[in-house]
Formats: structure tokens, sequence, C-alpha cells
């Protein structure tokens, strides 16, 4: 076998062309995906709304959307396609919501994210985000509570700081594919 090379991750604005590759990851992520015109109206119709892909190579491997109302910005959908998980792809994604809503003049970001997904947690926390409250029963397939989770101000010198450290930390640095596990190891865990 051939090693490929190291590949970019790079983030971009989501496309129409990039929907079916959207509507994998978010089969592959969440026991409720979105319906399968959400996106299309969401990128069509809403003015609120910003959505971006992160692409190796050519491959679409995470999307992420956010919502600017007045000065908060509120993350609507976070997925990172599971074989590309832990390799930078999701904090490549979260920065740029970040820097999308700093853009658009946002005070604060917020979301939700349910009390069991440790792993995306564990990454908003590490981005700043804190634990501020509980929607109960918030996800309809099982019921299980969200926990809310917002930013201090995007624009404070702490914030600021702690994201060009992060910004630096994750550097530009390419993934090797011939590291990724395979399809059914990836498969394991749908958030």
């Amino acid at each position: 076998m051939v090693a490929r090379p190291p590949v970019a991750v790079r983030v971009e604005p989501m496309t129409l062309d990039d929907l079916q590759a959207v509507h994998a990851i978010e089969r592959a992520s969440f026991a409720v995906p979105w319906p399968d015109d959400a996106y299309r109206n969401e990128l069509l119709t809403n003015r609120l709304a910003t959505y971006v892909v992160a692409r190796a190579g050519d491959e679409v491997v995470g999307f992420a959307g956010l919502w600017v109302m007045v000065d908060e910005a509120h993350v609507t959908t976070f997925a990172v396609h599971p074989r590309w998980r832990r390799r930078g792809v999701g904090e490549r994604l979260l920065l740029a919501l970040v820097d999308l809503a700093l853009t658009r003049s946002a005070r604060e970001a917020t979301l939700e994210v349910r009390l069991s997904n440790m792993p995306a947690r564990r990454l908003y926390e590490k981005y700043g985000f804190r634990p501020v409250g509980i929607r109960a029963r918030y996800y309809s397939d099982n019921g299980e509570d969200a926990l809310i989770m917002t930013t201090d101000a995007l624009a404070s010198p702490l914030m600021r700081d702690r994201l060009a450290r992060l910004r630096e930390d994750l550097g530009d640095r390419p993934i090797d594919p011939d590291d990724l596990p395979s399809e059914a190891d990836a498969g394991a865990y749908r958030g």
C-alpha cells in the first residue's frame, strides 16, 4: 500500500454542493439528524445563520453552524465525521465560529450539548464555554437534558488571549490520512 500524503484541513463557507456530505456526517453523528431540507433552507433563507464546513483535501469532514441574534452568537449545530475526530478538526471549526461571531459583533456565544457528550463538553470548555444552565429533556430521541454553555465576553482580553494561544497551539499541522481509524472503529460513538 502506498502512503498518502498528509492533508491540510481548511474551514470554508458551506455551500449547497456540500449538503450530501453534511447529511452523511449528520447521520453518522446524531441519533436524530436534522431534516434533509433544513440546511438548504438555512443557507438560502436565514439571514441570521452562517454555516461552515471543514475540508481535508476535497473531502468534507465536519461542519458547524451559527446564528447571530442581536449581540449573541448561538452555535446551532456542530459535527465531525467519526473517522476525523480527535484530529483538531473540531477545534478549527470552533475557532471559525468564534471568529465569525466576533466579525458580526457578537458579545458572547452560547450552545447546548448533551450532558453525556463529554468529548464535546471538554472541547467547548477548552475554548472558554462554561455551564450556565440545563434544558430539561431537550433531546427528542431519549429525553436527555442539554447543558447550556456560554462564553465570557468574546472581545475581552482574557478571551482573546485564550483564543490566540489555542490558535497558536493548533497551528496548521496537516493530518495523515493513514493514521485515521477504520470506519468500523470510528462508528462506535454517536453524539
